[in-house]
């Protein structure tokens, strides 16, 4: 008879609840059915890499957060990346981007900046936003904890995780008795 333990069922099973959010960001809504958004699962060394260039971070900004952060990560048996390729525009002329017109937005210089390359047209904004609420409802739906976090995305833009995105943003899984995610100092 064949035995798997907690530790290694609950492993596996963030994995899978982690490849659900993939297909949840995928067939998320999108402006006008243009999908430029993007997403991966790290996890194992690659999780750890991602943990430690967020220590990293916090010591370089001295920004504690970044370290309370990358505790979490480190905690999490994988990280969900959903990012967003937002310096392509709709053709709308709607002003939201800070520029007059689509053709002015698409001929500005896209710059990086501290954390994310920019500017980005807001319907593409709206699109990571959707994407990332429709993967954090499947994690719930399956009661895996979870939490949406900037600097992990943030960490992911320096490692070059997603490279086709202009903003990542990071939602680490786990599934302990206590969430994680809360009661953070």
């Amino acid at each position: 008879m064949s035995i798997i333990k907690e530790d290694e069922a609950e492993e596996k099973g963030i994995v899978e609840v982690a490849q659900l959010m993939l297909v949840s960001a995928k067939t998320a809504p999108k402006a006008s059915g243009i999908d430029d958004v993007s997403a991966a699962i790290v996890y194992g060394k690659e999780k750890e890499d991602l943990t430690l260039e967020m220590e990293k971070m916090a010591e370089e900004r001295n920004v504690p957060n970044f370290k309370r952060d990358a505790i979490n990560v480190r905690d999490s048996s994988a990280v969900v990346l959903v990012g967003v390729r937002g310096m392509r525009s709709l053709g709308l002329n709607c002003g939201g981007c800070g520029y007059s017109s689509c053709k002015e937005f698409e001929e500005s210089e896209k710059q990086m900046g501290k954390d994310f390359t920019g500017p980005n047209c807001i319907f593409k904004l709206l699109d990571l936003g959707i994407a990332l609420g429709s993967a954090v409802k499947t994690a719930s739906i399956l009661n895996v904890d979870n939490r949406i976090m900037y600097r992990i995305g943030t960490a992911a833009k320096r490692l070059n995780l997603l490279p086709e995105a202009s903003i990542i943003v990071g939602i680490p899984l786990s599934s302990k008795s206590k969430s994680v995610y809360f009661d953070r100092k």
